[in-house]
């Protein structure tokens, strides 16, 4: 067996570097040979994957966390390249949709050889590229993601989950080195209670299933989600998995700070669904987001002042107006026997 790895060495907030040796050695033990390619920046596994799609490899392995699964994920789409995943992020969220296990080298390393193969869905996304920000340069365009339908707009593909507001202002503080000296979901709580403390009302115009859409306050929560979890483990959409006809839509407007804190835990839990009236989630095959004019009408001349982020995959990647469909069959992908909430 004949591997590509993909490696972010600053995944897990630069650990992994110092620790790929282990992998290494657990690939050899299981007798599998294996090329390296070290990514050198965003955007850089797109690349190097995009480069591999026709490549006789038995596998393209993501090594890190959400954001190189994300990178891979959109260099291989559409085709017959099998992706294969190695766990080393902070949360890990889409290998554990797809039964791979967490904080287990030599489990997922088994896998590699012995797992189950799978074909995914993703969920297109575009919208206006996520401007500079220090240390972190603007997304660029990939040929391999598609065009986009408006000249000057971002096209991503979202495998694990899309969301804006609070939730990106946790990503836009784990990008600046927020809580580095904490792992896992105990950095994400860290983190989630710095954004709500700091959170400054906008209002949007959203539109879900192609609805003629409505006004919100964004005070809250929206993420369109691929998996049950995000955040390393905190459990979005309850019961949901990759492997449907449709993606799930959390919504939660209109919520005090103080509500957003007291929700963090039935969120942990899988049970915020139906909390205050306010929290809902359903199917969803698109969704639509914009900022208001003057007059208080949803436009696209425009994004937010100061811009709402948009993240995909736990990346920073856009700003309104932008849109997201859901399309099925778009990844091969290799996890486990038994993956969750199938």
């Amino acid at each position: 067996m004949r591997i590509a790895c993909i490696v972010n060495p600053h995944a897990r907030d630069g650990k992994l570097g110092n620790n790929f040796p282990k992998v290494e050695a657990e690939l050899r033990k299981a007798e599998i040979e294996f090329d390296v390619f070290m990514t050198e920046g965003c955007g850089h596994a797109i690349e190097i994957s995009s480069n591999l799609r026709e490549t006789d490899h038995d596998l393209v392995v993501a090594v890190g966390g959400d954001g190189t699964v994300h990178e891979v994920a959109n260099g291989l789409r559409k085709s017959k390249q099998l992706m294969g995943i190695i766990p080393m992020g902070n949360g890990d969220d889409f290998a554990r949709s797809v039964g791979i296990p967490i904080n287990d080298l030599g489990g997922a390393v088994s896998i590699l050889r012995e797992g189950t193969d799978y074909l995914v869905g993703g969920i297109r996304v575009e919208g206006l590229r996520a401007p500079d920000h220090p240390g972190i340069s603007s997304p660029k365009h990939y040929e391999v993601t598609g065009e986009p339908n408006k000249t000057g707009n971002l096209v991503r593909w979202a495998f694990l989950e899309c969301d804006g507001g609070v939730t990106s202002s946790i990503n836009r503080m784990k990008d600046e080195g927020f809580f580095s000296w904490i792992s896992g979901q105990k950095k994400y709580t860290f983190l989630a209670i710095k954004a709500i403390l700091g959170w400054k009302s906008q209002m949007a115009w959203i539109s879900v299933n192609d609805s003629p859409g409505i006004t919100v306050d964004l005070t809250g929560l929206f993420a369109m989600m691929q998996a049950e979890t995000f955040g390393g483990g905190y459990r979005i959409a309850p019961g949901a998995h990759p492997f449907g006809e449709n993606a799930k839509i959390v919504l939660g407007f209109g919520l005090s700070k103080g509500q957003m804190l007291r929700v963090m835990g039935p969120v942990q839990k899988g049970k915020h669904i139906g909390k205050w009236g306010k929290i809902t989630m359903q199917s969803c095959t698109s969704f639509e987001i914009r900022a208001l004019d003057e007059n208080g009408k949803p436009t696209d001349q425009h994004g937010h002042d100061p811009p709402l982020f948009i993240s995909l995959d736990g990346e920073i990647s856009m700003t309104t107006p932008v849109r997201f469909e859901f399309h099925k069959n778009q990844l091969n992908v290799r996890g486990g026997h038994s993956p969750p909430n199938v």
